[in-house]
């Protein structure tokens, strides 16, 4: 009798389950439209993690219909985005979105970021957008990509899409150390051998406010003296990484 084939298991992996991790503070003006944006064009579970607003943010954000994951105390941008992604994980989602609340980020374009991570290209995929920023931000960008070694365009973005095995590594006690998303954050994935693309895409003046960074040379100063410590430090450790003993030449 031949075989119809119809109880044989199915070989192909099941469907990525997907969430949408935005970080806010004080955006009750913005997150409304950047919600209503992203459920016009895709159908994902959207995590707001409110980091400690004193406006309605949350209020607003929930009967946009977001899943809102209040904050006790400030944790700033980083901290919140890695608190959507530890929520994710629990959750069962294995692939993360994460974007701003500021509506600089268009919805349009999270497919294009997901497809290369969708299809086992990359483990991490970054909504680069070089046009944007200040002076203040571009020599950032270009003494951090010296200093740490990363060849990425874009290394401030918060446009990001991460893989199951990205989430695992972010959601570890060594990136709860790290203050900012950038350096500290992409050294930490290429440690780990994972593979990290940037993808080129429209970014948008922000809605309303300012940079909660790249606005003052005060806070860029300290952002800067931070990050280049880093930066410096694990480029650093990983050299004598590679670097092979006395004994250990042949």
């Amino acid at each position: 009798m031949r075989d119809s084939g119809v109880n044989k298991p199915s070989t192909e992996a099941p469907p990525a389950r997907i969430a949408i991790v935005i970080p806010a503070f004080n955006e009750a003006a913005n997150i409304v439209s950047v919600l209503q944006e992203i459920r016009s064009v895709c159908p994902y579970e959207i995590f707001v993690v409110d980091d400690s607003s004193t406006d309605n943010t949350v209020i607003v954000a929930e009967s946009a219909g977001a899943i809102v994951v209040p904050l006790a105390s400030q944790l700033g941008a980083w901290g919140a985005t890695q608190t959507g992604m530890r929520y994710a994980l629990r959750n069962g989602f294995d692939t993360v979105v994460s974007m701003d609340a500021d509506g600089q980020h268009e919805a349009s374009s999270i497919e294009e970021l997901l497809a290369p991570v969708l299809r086992g290209d990359a483990d991490v995929v970054i909504g680069a957008c070089t046009e944007r920023g200040s002076t203040l931000r571009k020599i950032a960008w270009l003494m951090m990509k010296r200093v740490s070694g990363l060849s990425l365009e874009d290394i401030t973005s918060g446009f990001r899409v991460y893989n199951y095995h990205a989430i695992k590594a972010l959601a570890s006690w060594r990136a709860t150390l790290l203050d900012y998303q950038d350096v500290g954050v992409l050294m930490l994935l290429q440690s780990k051998g994972l593979r990290i693309l940037d993808r080129p895409v429209p970014m948008q003046v922000r809605l309303d406010g300012k940079s909660r960074i790249f606005h003052s040379w005060l806070i860029v100063g300290f952002y800067m003296s931070q990050t280049l410590v880093l930066g410096m430090s694990k480029r650093r450790l990983s050299s004598k990484r590679q670097t092979p003993t006395a004994g250990g030449v042949s």
